[in-house]
């Protein structure tokens, strides 16, 4: 057997071994995920807040509670997370909003979402408005038709 059948053997090996450990540990971590979800889903409730303020910021710039960021991945320590500082009756709260929910939540407004814990899940009414829309992302070939038309 010549060389190069022994090197494309060994690197297939090596790729099926990565693809093998990458099935078992995505398993592992789509399992841990059911299990937050669930423990999310027990503590949720509806509040009613007056939207502040929302950024996109690090949790170490947040004035977040210390136990969050020393909980917080190493990874995750250098990453933006939306943060949105509210009024919830007579306090005002820093939270962490989904992604989703950040980009159309109003700033300025009372409104009532649902929170688990430190964490802004969805938006159940804005006071005096609809519920917003999710704007639609215009993809990449979509934006360059349109400067083609005007």
């Amino acid at each position: 057997m010549s060389t190069a059948w022994t090197i494309v053997l060994i690197v297939l090996c090596v790729i099926a071994a990565v693809l093998v450990i990458l099935y078992f540990v995505g398993r592992k971590m789509q399992n841990r995920q059911a299990e937050q979800q669930a423990i999310m889903d027990q503590q949720k409730m509806t509040v009613s807040m007056l939207i502040i303020d929302k950024k996109k910021m690090k949790i170490k710039d947040a004035n977040m509670p210390k136990q969050v960021e020393e909980q917080l991945p190493l990874y995750a320590k250098f990453m933006k997370f939306p943060i949105v500082k509210a009024k919830v009756g007579p306090k005002i709260l820093t939270l962490m909003a989904e992604p989703q929910v950040f980009e159309i939540l109003p700033v300025k407004t009372e409104c009532k979402v649902v929170v688990s814990g430190i964490y802004i899940t969805e938006i159940k009414s804005v006071r005096g408005q609809a519920v917003p829309k999710a704007p639609v992302k215009k993809g990449l070939i979509t934006k360059l038709r349109d400067k083609v038309k005007k």
